[in-house]
């Protein structure tokens, strides 16, 4: 997705154009982020920068680093962990201790990283999933850190939608609305009304996209067959998929949907 992904244009397969570049397979890009980032854990803030930037990174989604002495040293212990990465060089590790509670090579950075990638001296990265929860200014992170790169389109469409598994019609809308995001096949969302009954249950299952909020998920019966979590929806989304709200998405193999 992105630069860096999928058909993104440092990505691994970018799409037709009229221009080549010339640098390696496994591409680095590391760009300044102005945003305010902090990561706390507990009640104890952990890093709290304006200095951060990301590491684009062929196959792999954006990491933020930061200045080494932005995050707070009382609270990094270095281990004797270390890791080699043949784009980056050697990897030390500190362990992130807040009170009792210990986060074991929670940390990293390169301290001599190889040449091709020496901007990265005096910067580390926190694993996202080690922070109790992270801020960019005043405002909680969602899932993930946004990639800048990243796009989530919304259009009302009167492309007619049929949704069907065999001869079993699932849900049947005039007025879908589409769903364009980054990387990904369009998405058909409809109205729940535009649902047949009885072919949905609820299920357990959530998630949380950083770009779109947070999907609650039905199990979706049709032609004698179950599909787990084919269906999603996201209740209260973000404002920048707000048209999404209340509007289901089906998808799965065996499950045909035409447009």
């Amino acid at each position: 997705m992105t630069l860096t992904r999928g058909s993104g244009p440092l990505g691994g397969s970018p799409p037709e154009c009229n221009y080549t570049f010339e640098s390696p397979p496994h591409k680095l890009l590391f760009q300044a982020d102005g945003r305010r980032l902090r990561a706390v854990v507990g009640d104890a803030v952990v890093l709290d920068t304006t200095r951060a930037h990301l590491l684009h990174e062929t196959g792999i989604a954006p990491v933020a680093y930061v200045p080494l002495e932005d995050f707070d040293a009382d609270l990094l212990t270095r281990t004797q962990t270390s890791t080699h990465c043949p784009f980056k060089g050697d990897a030390s590790y500190w362990t992130l201790c807040v009170g009792d509670d210990a986060r074991a090579d929670a940390v990293w950075g390169y301290e001599d990283p190889l040449e091709q990638a020496a901007w990265l001296k005096g910067f580390a990265a926190l694993a996202f999933d080690r922070a109790d929860r992270w801020m960019v200014e005043d405002e909680p992170v969602a899932g993930n850190l946004r990639d800048p790169y990243h796009r989530v389109d919304v259009h009302q469409s009167s492309r007619p939608v049929r949704i069907s598994c065999a001869d079993d019609l699932i849900a049947e809308c005039a007025r879908p609305v589409m769903l364009f995001e980054t990387g990904m096949a369009p998405r058909a969302y409809v109205p729940r009304r535009d649902v047949v009954a009885g072919h949905l249950a609820p299920s357990s299952t959530t998630s949380i996209c950083q770009y779109k909020g947070e999907a609650t998920y039905w199990h979706v019966h049709a032609a004698g067959q179950t599909f787990s979590d084919a269906a999603w929806c996201y209740e209260l989304p973000l404002a920048e998929a707000m048209k999404i709200a209340g509007h289901v998405c089906i998808v799965a193999d065996g499950i045909v949907s035409e447009q």
